[in-house]
């Protein structure tokens, strides 16, 4: 065993033990709005449950190690004391991801990562439809724990109004958690499903992705891709040229064929295969293709 005080360690390294060891955490998909109204959407999983009567949630917003800036979450918790918490299924866990890109203030994350805007009743900001239960809360307290990068701020929050969707209940009224089908956070890029076990999605840690706002009409509106298959397409920065397009189609009988078929349902469903096995430039290069 090796023992170790927390000063001998980089900010990064001690950061990548705790939450490799503290772990699997829930994820708190939080809500917000500034002064303004602009809305702002991202995940935390410095995250969980710390009281029944009164309700009380707890999520920190840390401040950024590499360059020790706030996160607009918690810029807005200061200017509107409101959030909504909203729960992360595994049918929306890339979509959950693409939104934590660090886009610039003002820009609506609902929109980037393809989320359904649904007005609260009791707070500002507004709800994820997709969610499987969505929790309105008014912001206590906040509370710093430092001032260096790496310093959490806890957003201590009470909840005002839950929203439960039917579909995840048992028949006795409570949670069910096959139907819920909760993801948690691990260290690095890995996931947890709750009823299956470990995943990875890569983090858009330095990568700006388009949004799922900036695909083709035809792949966004898709009978066949899912919101997670939406959620890997739209994180990346670039499509494939013209020429890397032919060159990966015209070495394949199956994809030529495809191509030259023109039926988009199964341009889909071979793009959807592509994805599952993670080649995400590939699925670009089927979904691009023209005869």
């Amino acid at each position: 065993m090796i023992s170790i005080e927390p000063h001998e360690l980089s900010t990064g390294k001690l950061h990548g033990y705790l939450l490799g060891a503290v772990s699997p955490r829930p994820i708190c998909f939080a809500s917000t709005v500034d002064s303004e109204g602009n809305v702002n959407l991202s995940p935390f999983s410095f995250f969980n449950v710390f009281s029944a009567k009164p309700p009380i949630l707890v999520f920190s917003p840390a401040r950024r190690g590499r360059d020790n800036t706030t996160k607009h979450t918690y810029e807005n918790v200061l200017e509107v004391p409101e959030v909504v918490i909203n729960i992360v299924s595994f049918e929306m866990v890339q979509q959950v991801s693409l939104s934590s890109t660090e886009y610039a203030k003002g820009v609506n994350e609902f929109t980037k990562a393809g989320f359904t805007e649904l007005p609260s009743e009791m707070v500002k900001p507004p709800r994820v439809a997709e969610a499987p239960v969505q929790l309105e809360c008014k912001v206590n307290d906040v509370i710093k724990l430092g001032t260096e990068g790496g310093a959490g701020n806890l957003v201590i929050c009470e909840v005002v109004k839950l929203h439960i969707k039917e579909e995840i209940l048992s028949e006795d009224g409570s949670i069910d958690p096959f139907k819920i089908d909760t993801v948690s956070r691990l260290g690095g890029n890995w996931y947890s499903r709750a009823k299956e076990g470990l995943f990875e999605v890569p983090k858009p840690l330095t990568t700006l992705g388009i949004g799922i706002d900036s695909l083709p009409e035809e792949i966004r509106k898709s009978k066949v891709l899912t919101g997670n298959d939406l959620g890997m397409l739209g994180n990346v920065e670039n499509f494939p040229n013209s020429e890397e397009i032919n060159t990966f189609i015209n070495a394949s009988e199956e994809l030529k064929w495809l191509r030259d078929e023109g039926n988009s349902l199964e341009i889909h469903k071979k793009a959807q295969d592509l994805l599952c096995e993670g080649k995400i430039d590939d699925a670009w290069k089927v979904l691009l293709s023209k005869k």
